[in-house]
């Protein structure tokens, strides 16, 4: 009996080992097994939790943040971060519109905001780079700055009407889904492929790992940190843009409290806050993660209150996380 008891041990430490080697080698288990977790057991407690409306309307929420993620991921891989990413989507959706309202054709309206949210990203990339400037620092005054140029061109006033052809394109659900989640998928994609396959890629892992040693290796540093904080404002413009062609309007509230999500998201997902580890497919299960909780949350009705108190406490236990890992890498 006791033999039998001890081989059941030992197979179980072996299973064990096993799951903790798989999880340790792909970050993105690590990440996607509390996903499968939190989604069985909201949907213990409220079944209808799992009814496509709800799942459809999980896939389209998440797909706003995502974008933004998508972005915000790039700028911690350098071992950087972009608190003004929610300012500059509510900027980006008020520039399209108002130039929608004021001639331009919805195309056009479109790539000058984007453009102007790139130009944002080029100003905090630089500012952080040539004059060496803590990045939370400059994009907090980057956040009030867009901040209040929404409230000036806006005077806290919606705009509105849009042209009929983006009524006509919302009215569309491209497989199922909205033209935002299906714009989250392909860049998600794509920015997977471009940090695992590219050149760029590797070098945006150097220079977040140790950015002094990319120096040495030949890389351009400089160039990768200003385009990474390109990226972001220009994703967030984009994930801006989309919500207010889906609303049908330019709200001044646009981007309001989303770079706590983002962060949070991009946290949960496996991404080091100290830079150069993690993935895209990561990101996309983190961003997953905050918006089911926040879901579920409101299925369970609790107040909306307790889903910023989730998101606070699902940070800080990521950014544990993260540091324990590092000094079990640092000690082996």
């Amino acid at each position: 009996m006791q033999e039998k008891e001890l081989s059941q041990l030992a197979i179980r430490q072996g299973y064990l080992k096993r799951m903790n080697k798989l999880v340790m080698r792909n970050s993105e288990m690590g990440v996607f097994i509390p996903f499968v977790v939190l989604v069985l057991f909201i949907g213990l407690l409220e079944p209808s939790f799992f009814s496509i409306n709800n799942v459809a309307s999980i896939l389209r929420s998440s797909a706003f943040i995502g974008i933004v993620a998508i972005g915000q991921t790039l700028v911690i891989l350098t071992g950087e971060i972009d608190v003004s990413v929610g300012s500059v989507a509510g900027l980006g959706a008020i520039i399209a519109t108002w130039f929608m309202t004021h001639g331009l054709d919805p195309v056009s309206g479109s790539v000058a905001s984007l453009i102007i949210c790139a130009v944002v990203g080029l100003i905090n990339g630089f500012i952080v780079v040539k004059f060496s400037l803590p990045s939370f620092i400059t994009t907090i005054g980057m956040m009030y700055m867009a901040k209040g140029l929404t409230m000036i061109i806006t005077n806290g006033y919606p705009i509105y009407p849009l042209p009929d052809s983006i009524k006509s394109m919302s009215a569309i659900s491209p497989l199922g889904t909205s033209w935002a989640f299906l714009s989250f998928i392909v860049l998600i994609v794509l920015f997977h492929f471009i940090l695992k396959k590219t050149i760029y890629g590797r070098n945006l892992y150097a220079t977040g790992d140790n950015k002094e040693v990319a120096k040495l290796a030949g890389i351009r540093v400089t160039k990768i940190r200003v385009l990474s904080f390109v990226f972001s404002s220009l994703f967030a413009g984009l994930a801006g843009i989309l919500l207010s062609f889906e609303l049908l309007t330019g709200a001044p509230t646009i981007g309001s409290g989303w770079e706590l999500l983002v962060i949070a998201s991009v946290a949960v997902g496996g991404i080091s806050l100290l830079g150069g580890s993690g993935s895209m497919m990561g990101t996309l299960i983190g961003v997953l993660i905050l918006v089911t909780l926040n879901n579920g949350l409101v299925f369970l009705g609790l107040s909306t209150h307790w889903q910023t108190v989730a998101i606070g406490a699902v940070m800080i236990i990521a950014v544990l996380i993260d540091m324990m890992n590092r000094k079990k890498k640092l000690s082996s």
